[in-house]
């Protein structure tokens, strides 16, 4: 009776050893913007009034990690919807202020705020950032920008001017690497034409 009870065990344990192990989980794909586009010659750098930059401010569902698809044939484009397996190596604020500082600083010194050395302070609100998708395979990435830009050096911390801005680029493919490189390109366009909204200016004198 105990042989029994030995050889049943074994017997068991051999079938346990035989199942199928579990699949390891798969890490999501991270994306972020890629190289930035062309800047101007270092030489310009100084060429501009020292701006005010710290970063980009922005809800709470666009500051995470998640890379975000709407549909808007399916709910009007109310139901943010994250990618399972891709997401951003950081947040999309984290990714466009990076982007912003630099074509920034090709121009202009850019300083943290509050040094007291900055003629222009900029301040930017990211509004959208997501792939929107018009049909099942037809889709573009959606970028959303508002920006202000004041005098702090002058009276009243004077404003000089505040602007929204948006990019639609489409997607090559409807899927997370087709949405990431339309809102690659979306916001290459897009800090394009910040930098060149901030050189029109007029720079109060001190």
């Amino acid at each position: 009776m105990r042989a029994s009870a030995v050889f049943v065990s074994a017997l068991a344990l051999l079938s346990g050893c035989a199942l199928p192990l579990p699949d390891k989980p798969v890490r999501p794909a991270a994306y972020d913007l890629g190289t930035p586009a062309a800047t101007p010659a270092p030489a310009a750098a100084a060429s501009g009034a020292p701006l005010a930059f710290d970063r980009v401010e922005a809800p709470a569902a666009i500051d995470t990690s998640a890379l975000i698809y709407r549909l808007l044939y399916a709910d009007g484009a109310q139901q943010p919807r994250p990618y399972a397996q891709a997401r951003w190596s950081m947040s999309p604020p984290q990714l466009l202020g990076q982007r912003l500082r630099e074509a920034l600083a090709a121009t202009r010194p850019v300083l943290e705020p509050g040094t007291g050395l900055a003629t222009l302070e900029l301040r930017a609100d990211l509004e959208e950032f997501d792939q929107v998708f018009s049909a099942p395979a037809t889709s573009e990435g959606v970028l959303r920008l508002r920006v202000t830009v004041f005098a702090p050096l002058a009276k009243a911390n004077r404003l000089l001017g505040q602007r929204s801005f948006e990019q639609r680029r489409p997607a090559p493919t409807a899927d997370a690497p087709g949405g990431a490189l339309a809102l690659r390109e979306a916001t290459d366009a897009l800090v394009r034409e910040v930098v060149d909204w901030v050189g029109t200016l007029a720079v109060p004198r001190s």
